[in-house]
């Protein structure tokens, strides 16, 4: 009997795209590990690598655009309103060779988080689409307005041809979707304690005043790192390996540890709003400190959730950059909700496919 086979499609944003899907893909593993998995997405090898253990294949492909961005929180509307035009152009040929390598590798369902094309391509190759996610790209661009209107519109039929959505918590409604499945919070685990991690980066600081930086792939361009000094006795973690040289920042590499794998040793995150970030934090329970972010309709709901369900503090753009940074002397908010989320959803994502996969085979 041939290999049951996944194709798993990522949104070309950042990295949290590529970080849920892989945690769902690297649960998937761990309970069906004869699964051949196939993740179509232009993020790093490294990174998809850094949470799924085992074999899988990596299709460098972006299927959609998400925000192209110069860095976290800047944002090039002309230039992502132009690359899109170029995919909605090409669908047609976009889809035909996907369907294609479907139907060559024998792809029994695909998976998508949550690039539009990824239901069309599933349609034409006569296979389902599930999807996942907290937000659609229909949703980003009308709040935009003007010409990415009909933008929103064409991506809406899309998703509309998707047979399964997983929402993620912190969501918009996603009305596009009519089969719709609530599951909790994603990420990965820490592959080490709390004591583990602060031996081998040899940390004195205490945990409460061990603070890791993290901007997601594409960082900041200008942390402003000279204020670190007035906080001698902290200890901050960047993984901007271009960062200063300080007696109190220590610089990492991503491909060696990930955000997640520092977290315990934590006492508070430093972010821009952004799903994954919120997501593992908040299952190992490490309090956010974010900044807000304008334009991106995504970020209210991902502030949102964390005044709900994580201990936070929320900065301005002017406080993070100027300041003396007097929040760190301050505690942080309690969450707004007595209940925690539910922190298996990559699990309970994870063991739907399996179970679509056994029924059918």
């Amino acid at each position: 009997m041939p290999r049951p086979v996944l194709y798993i499609a990522i949104t070309n944003h950042g990295f949290g795209h590529a970080v849920r899907a892989s945690s769902v893909a690297a649960a998937l593993k761990q309970i069906y590990p004869d699964l051949l998995l196939i993740l179509v997405t232009a993020a790093p090898r490294w990174l998809l690598e850094s949470y799924i253990r085992g074999d899988f294949i990596h299709r460098p492909r972006a299927l959609d655009v998400g925000v192209i961005q110069s860095d976290s929180l800047t944002m090039d509307k002309d230039a992502t309103l132009e690359k899109l035009r170029h995919i909605r152009a090409q669908q047609k040929s976009i889809v035909a060779g996907e369907v294609s390598y479907i139907r060559q590798n024998r792809v029994g369902l695909v998976l998508a988080d949550i690039p539009p094309l990824a239901a069309e391509i599933a349609t034409a190759a006569g296979i389902p689409c599930w999807m996942l996610s907290n937000f659609g790209w229909d949703f980003i661009y009308r709040d935009w307005g003007g010409e990415f209107l009909e933008i929103a519109h064409w991506i809406r039929q899309s998703y509309q041809k998707c047979d399964r959505l997983f929402r993620l918590p912190l969501y918009e409604p996603m009305t596009a979707f009519e089969n719709i499945t609530d599951v909790g919070l994603t990420g990965g685990n820490p592959r080490y304690t709390a004591a583990e991690i602060r031996d081998r980066l040899e940390l004195t600081a205490p945990r409460e005043k061990t603070i890791l930086l993290t901007f997601g792939g594409l960082s900041l361009q200008a942390i402003p790192y000279q204020i670190l000094p007035q906080f001698p006795d902290w200890q901050f973690i960047t993984l901007d390996r271009q960062a200063p040289d300080l007696p109190n920042l220590l610089k990492i590499s991503g491909q060696e540890y990930r955000p997640v794998d520092i977290m315990p040793a934590c006492g508070r995150v430093i972010s821009k709003p952004g799903y994954s970030t919120f997501a593992e934090a908040m299952r190992q329970e490490v309090p956010i400190i974010s900044l807000t972010r304008e334009g991106f309709p995504e970020a209210p709901l991902l502030l949102a959730g964390i005044q709900d369900y994580s201990y936070h503090q929320i900065i301005t753009p002017p406080e993070f950059y100027s300041s003396n940074w007097q929040f760190l002397r301050q505690a942080p908010l309690p969450p707004r909700q007595q209940s925690p989320l539910d922190k298996n959803g990559s699990q309970a994502i994870a063991r739907e496919v399996a179970n679509y996969f056994h029924s059918i085979t």
